[in-house]
């Protein structure tokens, strides 16, 4: 059975962040450890990394089972990518995303490029898009294509997005720092 490694893992811990008291997160919703959002996810309540790291575990046997239903065996790095995109966005928006439609006609770089268009939060009633999932999803959809190398850059990107010649590494996009002014494609869309 397939389950995310520890490069997936590191890279859900990088963006979810550690926090071992509940906060609201941008959107409002109450959020405790690597991003929990269930019952222990309250106000007031408060956990140890060790309750943290149990947490994080369960939820992402939750997500791996998801995505081994909806897409079946995968290259390590596209399913540690595609738990990494519904551990943040939810298995019911990932069911329905542009992304997983791509992947399953055979389109994985469109499936690559489809995971950026993930990029925006609902707060205050208003979509916005955020520099963190901007560089949480360029992160995955490096991690993504890795398993395809090599690849020509996509086209066309925002040049703080373009990636050094040659196969696209997850290395390299890590290393990529945004600047606020580079948050979106001119016509992006959440799929």
């Amino acid at each position: 059975m397939q389950r995310t490694s520890d490069i997936g893992i590191a890279l859900i811990k990088r963006f979810e962040g550690l926090r071992l008291k509940a906060y609201r997160d941008v959107a409002g919703v109450w959020t405790i450890g690597y991003g929990h959002t269930g019952g222990q996810a309250r106000a007031g309540a408060e956990i140890t990394a060790s309750e943290a790291e149990a947490l994080l575990a369960r939820d992402l046997g939750r997500f791996e089972e998801a995505v081994r239903r909806l897409v079946g065996r995968l290259p390590q790095q596209q399913f540690d990518a595609l738990v990494s995109l519904s551990y943040n966005i939810g298995i019911g928006a990932f069911a329905r995303s542009t992304a997983l439609a791509r992947l399953k006609a055979g389109d994985g770089r469109g499936a690559a490029e489809a995971i950026g268009w993930w990029n925006k939060a609902t707060i205050g009633g208003e979509k916005r898009v955020l520099p963190g999932l901007v560089r949480r999803r360029a992160a995955e959809a490096a991690l993504f294509l890795e398993a395809a190398a090599p690849l020509e850059p996509p086209c066309p990107a925002p040049a703080c997005l373009q990636a050094p010649p040659g196969p696209l590494r997850l290395q390299d996009v890590v290393a990529i720092q945004l600047s606020s002014s580079c948050t979106s494609r001119s016509k992006v869309r959440k799929s």
